[in-house]
């Protein structure tokens, strides 16, 4: 019986809006284009300072990165996790409030007031990534999509690709892809790890096509799983490497620096 047949990327009903080619010709430290993306995790919930990613951009490719001697993005509210992150806005309310991007926990207080500052924040569309996943075990790499929360229940995210160096393995990994809902009462958790054949580590294109229907993702342009949930309001953009050490075992960390290596970003919008 002849298997399934694949439904591939179609990109001619989008128009391109959005393009990060990491040609190091920004104005930011490294060439960052900072009309894109500001170079801090959710500084909201800890400050730019300690927020700050760590990168590099030479050769039209940009590698997010974890040192050594790195410490951890918020030791009060995401323990020992480091992470170096992009993202294209972000927004809280004043110091001491709840009000902030992505509440990953209930009890969140905002410790540095950020001015609204959107960059780019489509509102469905394609958006898609070219990057090297890493095979470190306790590294995990991601592109995803969280709602700029103009109003708390607006905080869903889409999930366009995120791997666990720990899932990495010669002949393929396994791709975490869907939506979560957060403090959005009209989503409904639908996530999976998709399993992919080939080396994770070589480059691989990540691609979600988001429509008020739902949320198809793609490997390569091959369609491989979809989704009936979609956030109908205007969300940012979060490329990023987590890392999480070892407890108690620095040596056990194995080799630094942990490296994210990116070709590309790009978001499309239908066209009208």
């Amino acid at each position: 019986m002849a298997g399934r047949q694949i439904e591939m990327l179609d990109r001619r009903g989008y128009v391109l809006e959005f393009d990060s080619d990491f040609a190091g010709t920004g104005d930011g430290p490294g060439g960052l284009d900072t009309t894109q993306w500001l170079p801090h995790y959710l500084p909201q919930w800890s400050g730019r300072e300690a927020s700050r990613a760590r990168y590099s951009i030479a050769d039209g490719l940009l590698t997010l990165r974890i040192d050594a001697d790195q410490p951890p993005w918020s030791p009060e509210y995401d323990g020992t996790v480091r992470v170096s992150n992009l993202q294209t806005g972000v927004r809280s309310g004043p110091v001491g409030s709840g009000s902030g991007q992505h509440p990953f926990r209930g009890d969140l207080l905002v410790r540095e007031a950020q001015e609204d500052e959107l960059l780019y924040t489509p509102r469905y569309g394609l958006i898609e990534l070219r990057a090297r996943a890493s095979s470190d075990p306790h590294s995990m790499v991601a592109l995803w999509l969280i709602g700029v929360e103009s109003a708390p229940e607006q905080s869903a995210e889409i999930c366009v690709m995120e791997i666990f160096g720990s899932e990495v393995h010669p002949q393929g990994a396994l791709v975490g892809m869907g939506v979560h809902p957060f403090n959005d009462p009209a989503i409904v958790d639908d996530f999976e790890k998709v399993t992919m054949a080939g080396d994770a580590t070589d480059v691989h294109v990540y691609s979600a096509e988001w429509s008020p229907r739902g949320v198809r993702f793609y490997i390569d342009d091959a369609l491989v799983r979809e989704t009936t949930q979609s956030p109908g309001y205007p969300m940012q953009l979060m490329l990023d490497i987590f890392h999480v050490p070892p407890a108690g075992d620095a040596a056990g960390a194995g080799h630094y620096p942990k490296e994210f290596q990116v070709d590309w970003v790009r978001g499309y919008a239908p066209r009208s």
